[in-house]
């Protein structure tokens, strides 16, 4: 965390803390609609919620991620980082999601979240170096590589 404070100039807020932070407060919105059911059938109902959290936290993660990597902290502490805050960011918004009406916390949710951190993560540390050039000039400009 020192390194972040090191850098900290309003150009670097502006690209890497910034994302972060709007991310944060998309995720925060999201929980406090009251939820509906999207779909008559359970399973329907099941798979796009849960397909929503691993989206969520997967670009939360690589916000995170690039966050960290700007900062010059080593790409494995970045990644390990980014998911345990993702984690972090996932059980305090289940506890939010406890005072929205129709909705609950629940562990299961908290898992997904992680799940979707880590994907999302080890997509841009591990998987991202290794894609074809036109990808990885895409990866760079957004500063994830």
């Amino acid at each position: 965390m020192i390194l972040l404070v090191k850098k900290l100039t309003f150009k670097f807020f502006l690209i890497y803390i910034l994302p972060v932070i709007v991310w944060g407060g998309v995720i925060f919105s999201f929980s406090a609609f009251p939820t509906t059911p999207t779909s008559e059938f359970y399973w329907k109902d099941f798979i796009v919620k849960k397909t929503a959290h691993l989206v969520e936290y997967g670009i939360f993660s690589i916000l995170l991620y690039r966050l960290f990597l700007n900062s010059k902290m080593p790409k494995l502490k970045a990644f390990t980082l980014a998911v345990a805050l993702s984690f972090l960011y996932g059980m305090s918004d289940e506890y939010h999601q406890s005072f929205t009406p129709g909705r609950g916390p629940a562990i299961r949710d908290v898992g997904f979240d992680t799940i979707g951190a880590i994907l999302g993560g080890y997509f841009v540390w591990k998987l991202l170096p290794k894609t074809p050039k036109t990808l990885r000039d895409w990866g760079k400009k957004l500063a994830l590589v």
